[in-house]
């Protein structure tokens, strides 16, 4: 086999082998110390971001108006959203009121923390937002209940409760009431006290009970608006902070069992949720993946020695990679973190080319400087052929805006050349100081020169076939879609995600929204009432948005109501606390007045009462304990309830200037820019819901922004780069094959193969129901990567004189390099992040192809061309 390539070169890398071999312990000493060099820096520097926004260009006209917006309204961003539901609205305030309360003096690690629905301002004005319908029958119900609240509000207890229900009672005995008046009073205290005993949440409502209606599920959720303070030093930014908000809900008792569910979510819970996800078991994954590369490495290589140097070539290849990619990005990415899946992939590759090229140079000639020469001199031009064209495949993304995977491609393209570098020059010097044992036989796979033969003879048969096959598939990449949301990528069972997803649901709190930002209040508020009359958009919301309507008449019915409520909600004086064995008093009373007014009688009210007396008379012989559940169950939601008439019975007029600052800064920027807020009608996460949503909104406002906006612009952004890199890819791919080879012919035959295995892979995923997103889209780099070193390394050997290439040591190495890269991509289908599995998914399925095609669709294509001239 004659040495292909330009002799300078090769003449130049193989003096790079010779003096890497003669001065081996210089050599690996030099590099071991560049190691040691690059791993302190990577101990000190590292750092990952996890927002998906980061990814992307900010260059982009659509990203501009997106930082314009984050700039204008800071206290926006960076957030930590506590989702707050309870089974009672009683619950839900105290909960996130408390959460609050315990949150707020933790400035180490809570920078801002409120209620966005919550505050003095909706206490005392909330019932403004109602209709002027719902403000007059929610104070009709309120003065329905003044008797029995007016009690209630003089002796906040368990015996004022039980005193209201006695004096309810005397007015049966009296036959001023029914005793079924009093029945949905009787039935909700009895099954609170009931479902107290066993255990369980007694979930009591003095709001429904006062109203008789179940209440709506959004007043049982409430929120908790947190910007945590972030630690960029780790890699959960806001681990800290979500570790001292879970501590209070622990604190607080914020608990199933206590009626409440507290779960975080917000663009910090998420980018820390994601990269734990990503980091779950990738240990485990890591191990087992080391030990089959090694296996797949025994079974190239046979000897310990020559596995050993070509780990040890690659470990300090990946750590030097790592540490010059680290300083020209300062950051890696969700996407750029990849690199060392494929400098593992690819630079494996180069060592297993270079050692079982060795291994037969071995068997040939049993002296190790000559083998090794030799070898030098037969792979010198395939490797820096291979790693100049996988570097320009990687180099095409970096004019693209598509920054995660620019950066990527610019990692991974200097990478190549690490490798390279490090298997002319440590990997000769690791075997020089191990001395492996020659080679007793052949390495090639002598049992596949039938196949060989087969496809010498069927060539035009195998080549018709694929390309046929290609071709008639073609129709199904009408097919081929994109799944640009980035929510998919994410593990749908983490608490952010799910909670997020459970927002989404409901258009009311969806945070899929669009924001739009105006020159000023009067333009956004025009421009709100035109998105308004979109089908398309649930609501418009600006600042103007928190003037209630119709408000003259509404304040007027909650003066009436005031009128005869104040006296009643504010007595004169409160009773002192009842002693222990007063309240013991009031529940044997209460029990005694049940039990005589139910009788002997047989109705539904007379029944329940019977119910009611008998756990009053259990639980006036339980313990204390008992007795301080019962009355913590009846009487905070008691105060809460009463807390909240006080302060709606004195509602005023709302105008902007009223406002809080707060809620002003949340709407209008510092400079008089105001906001607007659209959310979509239907599910927020739905795909077509968005494009749908988007495509109106920006019909209207072109300068809308937000994550919606953010989805839909970064999958046009993502396609576009890449059919921008692939153009740049294949065609400097073409022009650097062109210079090396000097023959177009020759070029046609290394990338018509690589085209195929492209073309197939899209093909089958179609076929198969794989979807391209965000991360699975970084295989097809790594399918140009990969499948351009093996169409080289085939082309190279058939312009040497090759003909059986089955049979040859070039298609051990190749397979073996193709199962090693499968190891190490293959194993991400396992992890427990959906979008790196779906990358494992797409690198396994393209690493199938693109195998296929080297190994026998481009044999078969070579053998088409036997009569031509192989050498330029």
């Amino acid at each position: 086999m004659r040495k292909i390539g330009n002799p300078a070169t090769i003449e130049a890398i193989t003096r790079a082998v010779r003096l890497s071999s003669r001065h081996a312990w210089l050599v690996i000493s030099g590099f071991l110390l560049l190691a040691i060099v690059a791993a302190s820096f990577l101990a000190s520097h590292f750092a990952i971001t996890t927002d998906s926004k980061e990814l992307l260009s900010s260059s982009l006209p659509w990203r501009q108006q997106e930082i314009m917006l984050d700039k204008a309204f800071p206290q926006s961003t960076n957030q930590i959203i506590a989702v707050v539901d309870a089974t009672t609205p009683e619950a839900a305030d105290e909960a996130a009121d408390a959460l609050v309360n315990d949150l707020s003096p933790r400035s180490d690690v809570i920078r801002s923390i409120r209620r966005p629905d919550g505050g003095e301002f909706f206490a005392r004005n909330g019932v403004l937002f109602l209709s002027v319908d719902e403000v007059r029958r929610d104070t009709a119900e309120l003065i329905k209940a003044q008797p029995f609240l007016g009690t209630l509000a003089a002796d906040p207890t368990l015996r004022g409760v039980l005193r209201t229900l006695s004096q309810s009672i005397e007015g049966v005995r009296r036959g001023k009431a029914e005793l079924e008046d009093l029945r949905p009073a009787v039935v909700a205290l009895a099954d609170a006290l009931e479902r107290l005993a066993k255990g369980d949440n007694p979930a009591f409502s003095w709001r429904r009970l006062i109203t008789g209606r179940a209440p709506k599920p959004s007043e049982l959720r409430r929120f908790v608006d947190i910007q945590p303070v972030l630690d960029f030093d780790a890699l959960e930014p806001g681990g800290k902070a979500t570790t001292s908000i879970r501590e209070a809900i622990s604190r607080l008792n914020l608990t199933a069992e206590r009626g409440v569910k507290v779960r975080l979510t917000g663009s910090v819970a998420l980018a820390d949720e994601e990269f734990a996800t990503v980091a779950d078991g990738a240990g485990l994954n890591g191990a087992v993946t080391l030990l089959v590369v090694i296996l797949v490495l025994w079974l190239a290589l046979k000897q310990a020695r020559i596995i050993l140097a070509v780990l040890v070539s690659l470990v300090i290849g990946l750590m030097l990679t790592a540490a010059i990619g680290l300083r020209m990005v300062g950051a890696l990415n969700l996407i750029s973190v990849a690199f060392a899946v494929l400098f593992v992939g690819l630079g494996v590759d180069f060592g297993i080319q270079f050692s079982v090229r060795y291994r037969a140079e071995r068997h040939a000639s049993p002296g190790f400087e000559p083998a090794l020469l030799a070898t030098a001199g037969k792979v010198a031009g395939p490797l820096l052929l291979a790693a100049a064209s996988i570097a320009a495949a990687f180099y095409s993304f970096l004019p693209t805006a598509y920054v995660g995977l620019s950066e990527l491609g610019l990692i991974a393209g200097t990478g190549m050349f690490v490798a390279f570098a490090t298997t002319v020059t440590l990997l000769p010097a690791l075997l020089t100081v191990l001395k492996p044992a020659g080679e007793p036989a052949p390495i090639g796979y002598a049992a596949l020169a039938p196949l060989d033969r087969f496809l010498e003879k069927q060539r035009n048969w195998v080549v018709g076939t694929t390309l046929a096959a290609a071709i008639l598939g073609l129709p199904l990449l009408a097919n081929l879609r994109f799944d640009f949301n980035p929510l998919d990528l994410r593990a749908q069972d983490s608490e952010s995600v799910a909670t997020l997803l459970d927002l989404m649901r409901d258009p009311d709190t969806s945070p899929n929204t669009i924001d739009v930002l105006e020159s000023d209040l009067a333009h956004a508020t025009a421009l709100a009432e035109r998105l308004k009359r979109l089908p398309q958009v649930d609501r418009a919301q600006t600042l103007q948005s928190f003037i209630p309507g119709d408000q003259e008449e509404k304040l007027a019915i909650i003066d009436d109501a005031n009128f005869f409520l104040a006296n009643t909600l504010n007595p004169d004086q409160v009773d002192a606390s009842p002693t222990p064995a007063e309240t013991v008093a009031a529940i044997e009373t209460t029990a005694r007045d049940l039990a005589g007014a139910a009788g002997d009688l047989t109705s539904p009210a007379a029944v329940e009462a019977r119910r009611l007396a008998a756990l009053l008379t259990a639980l006036a012989k339980a313990t204390p304990a008992a007795r301080e559940d019962a009355e913590r169950t009846l009487v905070a939601p008691l105060k809460t309830t009463l807390r909240q008439v006080r302060a709606l019975l004195t509602a005023e007029p709302v105008t902007l200037e009223t406002l809080p600052a707060s809620l002003k800064s949340d709407w209008v920027a510092a400079d008089g820019r105001a906001r607007i807020e659209v959310a979509p009608s239907g599910d927020g996460n739905d795909n077509a819901t968005l494009r749908s949503f988007v495509k109106a909104v920006r019909g209207v406002a072109p300068q809308a922004a937000g994550t919606p906006v953010f989805i839909i612009e970064a999958a046009a952004t993502i396609v576009k780069a890449f059919l921008q890199a692939g153009v740049w890819s294949v065609a400097s791919i073409a022009l650097i094959l062109f210079i090396a080879l000097r023959r177009w012919t020759h070029v046609a035959l290394t990338l018509v193969p690589l085209l195929v295995a492209i073309v197939v892979t899209l093909e089958m995923c179609v076929a198969i129901g794989l979807q391209l997103n965000f991360a699975n889209i970084i295989a097809l780099p790594l399918l140009l990567g990969v499948g351009v070193a093996f169409k080289i390394y085939y082309v190279m050997a058939w312009r040497s004189g090759e003909t059986n290439f089955l049979q040859s040591s070039l298609t051990r190495a190749v397979f073996f390099s193709a199962c090693t890269t499968a190891t190490a991509f293959g194993s991400l289908w396992f992890s427990h992040h959906p979008g790196t599995s779906s990358m494992g998914k797409l690198m396994a399925l393209s690493l199938l192809t693109t195998l296929s095609a080297a190994v026998i669709f481009q044999p078969a294509l070579l053998a088409t061309q036997r009569k031509a001239a192989r050498d330029p």
